[in-house]
Order: C-alpha cells, then sequence, then structure tokens
C-alpha cells in the first residue's frame, strides 16, 4: 500500500485519555511512539515484560505521586499502532486522568489528534482503512445487528470481499491485455465463451456486495423519521408506540408538544431516529408557532415524513391540506390514527401516497407501519454475516461498478479491448479507495477527523 508522505515522516509520541469523560471505576492513557516505554517507566518506576500487567505507583516527572494502578507494554511492531504502546491502568476520576496525562505530556509526549491511534496503525499495516473505520463504527453502534456487523468489518470480511472483487477485475484485466498485447495468438478474446463467463461472474459479485454494503449502511446510520401532523392527531402516542415506552407525554390537551421531542429506536437492527413535532395548525401562540417553525425544519431534513389524521375527521379534506402545507420535498406516509373509535381493520392502502391504519392507543396496525418502514428504505433484516459499510464504501463501489458496465459496454458495443481495458483499471482504482490502497491525504484527514480522541 502507498502512504501519504507526510505521515510516514511521523516520529514522535502521542498520547491521550483512552476511556470516556465522567468518573469511573478504571481510567486509561495510552502512550504510542519510540519514547513511550521511556516515558512509561519513567512515571511508574517499572517497564513490564510485554503484555503482562504490573501494579505500579504513578507519579509526575517531579516524582510526587498522583495514583496507582497497572502498567501494560506492548512493543512494536505487535501492538495496536505497531509502534511500541505503553498504558496506564489507572482510576478513573477525571482530574486524577488529567493530571496523569500533564505528566505524560511533560515527559515528552504530545496529545494525540482524534483518531491518530488508528491512523497510526492504518499507516503501519496493522489494519486497512475499512477496519479502521470499523472500529469507529463498532463504537458508536446503534443496535446489537450494528455492533455485529462493525465487528465482521474490524476482523477484516469487507476488505476480504473488496479484495477478491479487485482480484477477479485484476484477472479479466490481464485476460484482455494478454489478448491485446499477443494478437497474432490463435484466440479471438472477443468472442470467448470464458470471458462473457468472468464478466457475468464479475457483475454478480458486484450486485452482492453492493446490496450487503448498503444493508451495512443502513445499519449504521438509518432512517431519520419526522412525525407531523395537526394537535390531537396522535402523534405522541406513535412515538410510544413505536418506542415501545412512554417517551413522550400524551393528553388530551390540543398542543401538548410544543417542542422537538427526539428518540433513537430499532427495528430488526435498522436504527430510527424519530422526532416528535408540535401539531400543525394556524395560532398566535409565540411558543407554539416556535414549535411548528422547528417542526417543519425538520421535515425539511427527514427521509420520511408520518403525516398523521384522526380516522375520524373529514379523512379526504384533511389529507389534502396537510399534503398541500408540508409540500413534496420528502417521501410522507399518510398515518390514519385512531382506527379503534370505528372499529376498523389496520391495513396499507398503496397509492400516490401510501396510507397505513394503524390505532396508536391500542397499537393494532403498528406492526403493518414497521415493516413499511423497513421497506421503504430497502432494509432486510440480516444475519450475523452483515458488514459495516459507509456512504463512501457505497459511492466508490458505485463507481466501481459504473466502469465495469463501460467495460462490458466497449466490448459488446465497440469490441475495443484497449478501452475495455483502461475501464477496468478505473474500476480497480475505485475499489482501492475503499480498503485505502488508493487514496489521499485529504480522505484519511476527513475519516480519521471523525474519530474519538484516544482512539
Amino acid at each position: 500500500m502507498s502512504r501519504p508522505a507526510s505521515d510516514m515522516l511521523r516520529d514522535d509520541t502521542i498520547a491521550a485519555i483512552a476511556t470516556p469523560p465522567g468518573r469511573g471505576g478504571v481510567g486509561i492513557i495510552r502512550i504510542s511512539g519510540p519514547a513511550a516505554a521511556e516515558i512509561g517507566k519513567r512515571l511508574s518506576g517499572v517497564l513490564p515484560a510485554p503484555r503482562r500487567a504490573v501494579l505500579a505507583r504513578f507519579g509526575n516527572i517531579h516524582g510526587e505521586a498522583l495514583d496507582e494502578g497497572l502498567v501494560l507494554f506492548f512493543p512494536g511492531p505487535h501492538s495496536f499502532t505497531g509502534e511500541d504502546v505503553i498504558e496506564l491502568h489507572g482510576h478513573g476520576g477525571p482530574v486524577v486522568l488529567d493530571l496523569l496525562l500533564q505528566s505524560v505530556l511533560a515527559a515528552g509526549a504530545r496529545h494525540a489528534e482524534a483518531g491518530e491511534f488508528s491512523r497510526r496503525a492504518y499507516l503501519n499495516d496493522k489494519l486497512d482503512l475499512t477496519q479502521a473505520e470499523a472500529i469507529a463504527d463498532l463504537i458508536d453502534s446503534g443496535s446489537a445487528a450494528a455492533a455485529r456487523a462493525a465487528l465482521n468489518s474490524l476482523r477484516g470480511e469487507f476488505s476480504t470481499r473488496v479484495h477478491r472483487l479487485v482480484e477477479m477485475l485484476t484477472d479479466l484485466r490481464s485476460y484482455v491485455e494478454a489478448a491485446i498485447d499477443f494478437p497474432d495468438e490463435d484466440v479471438d478474446f472477443l468472442s470467448d465463451k470464458a470471458l462473457e463467463r468472468r464478466c457475468n461472474e464479475l457483475d454478480l459479485e458486484f450486485s452482492d456486495l453492493r446490496a450487503c454494503a448498503r444493508q451495512g449502511s443502513l445499519l449504521r446510520e438509518g432512517m431519520s423519521v419526522v412525525i407531523a401532523g395537526p394537535p390531537n392527531a396522535g402523534k405522541s402516542s406513535l412515538l410510544n408506540a413505536l418506542a415501545g415506552y412512554e417517551a413522550a407525554i400524551v393528553t388530551e390537551v390540543p398542543g401538548t408538544t410544543r417542542d422537538l421531542l427526539r428518540e433513537q429506536i430499532a427495528i430488526d437492527g435498522l436504527p430510527l431516529h424519530v422526532i416528535d413535532t408540535a401539531g400543525l395548525r394556524e395560532t398566535r401562540d409565540r411558543v407554539e408557532i416556535e414549535g411548528i417553525r422547528r417542526a417543519r425544519a425538520e421535515l425539511e431534513r427527514a427521509d420520511r415524513a408520518l403525516i398523521l389524521v384522526d380516522a375520524t375527521a373529514d379523512l379526504e379534506r384533511a389529507i389534502r391540506t396537510l399534503l398541500d402545507g408540508i409540500g413534496t420535498a420528502i417521501p410522507v406516509t399518510i398515518i390514519v390514527n385512531k382506527i379503534d373509535l370505528l372499529g376498523a381493520e389496520p391495513r396499507i392502502e398503496s397509492g400516490a401516497v401510501t396510507r397505513v391504519y394503524i390505532s396508536a392507543l391500542t397499537g393494532a396496525g403498528v406492526d403493518l407501519l414497521r415493516e413499511h418502514l423497513k421497506a421503504c428504505i430497502g432494509f432486510e433484516p440480516v444475519g450475523t454475516s452483515a458488514l459495516s459499510a459507509r456512504r463512501r464504501h457505497l459511492d466508490a463501489l458505485a463507481r466501481g461498478e459504473a466502469h465495469f458496465r463501460e467495460a462490458v459496454r466497449q466490448l459488446a458495443d465497440f469490441r475495443a479491448g484497449e478501452l475495455m481495458a483502461e475501464e477496468l483499471r478505473y474500476a480497480q482504482q475505485a475499489l482501492a479507495e475503499i480498503t485505502g490502497e488508493f487514496g489521499s491525504e485529504d480522505l484519511l484527514g476527513r475519516i480519521f477527523s471523525s474519530f474519538c480522541i484516544g482512539k
């Protein structure tokens, strides 16, 4: 793999608190770099055998005691970063951890940047880029399914799939270029059935990996859903029904919800970012006006709007009024609530705008709504083989697949072997961006800056 030159020149020692902020039983200072062992020994008085925990007293550079805990030494290259790594496991109070970190910095380390430990692991070939990103995804996972998918990618399963696809492209490109370079051979590669078979296999592999990556992206990013509608339509009751607990206050008083109420829930592993909003109506109440303004702002950013109407109202008129007021900028599902008051059965009606008939109070039809939400975003429950993926992975896969399809078109329409080989090369480059074998300093900066300090 090629690595940006500026990163290769870094030979300093970095340190950071590796545990979350706040109080806890244990707090960890992580140190990585050429001076890590020296700094650890200076502050603790010991340098343990590799991967053996030793109890020691921690002090500052003047010998004043600060804390007591465990010291662990991971000599490079057999460490997370590939460098010498020291971990000081002390007590998890913010003051004592800060004092210990300041002593480490005074002893010659500098404060690590966001994601710098993972970045060094990537630069030292301990991880590829998808594995490094999977670390952050595992930390940030919002459901058990998302955590399993991130762990699979951390173990290298996503990278393995990408590498297999690159190898298939390389084999095809080599075959095409060999036929171009040796035209006197008694082989017409343009009509070779083996070439057609390889193209078909690549087509299936692209489609399968893209579908798998899309599901992984949905597991990671989820879906933003805004619940909107007139006062007393049952918006807060629907939020409670989806969440499975009393997340919102529900009363018979119109306009109970004045501000935005956000809840994150999961449907078969799909994270839903659900926002309950103030009732949409004409009002002179300044607080309610602000709540309605915020509701409309969230509607503009949502992946889908659930527009509630009361089943006992003038249904067609209410729906028309709400849709006219909201517009068509985002996908909308009409939720006809309170069907229990009419004795009606829950159901889904397809059309220009899908309607789901439910009772948020009794829960009737809420499962239909859950299935509808999964279907409208293309999510399918995934098993233990799911992979964590990001939007940049989907973009690189899409570009790689587009170049591959253009290569096939050059062969089928123009019998242009040279142009086919060139498009296959572009496809390889696009896929190499996923694992970091082909990329830029700017890309790495954007990725690792989103990591937490100490990771």
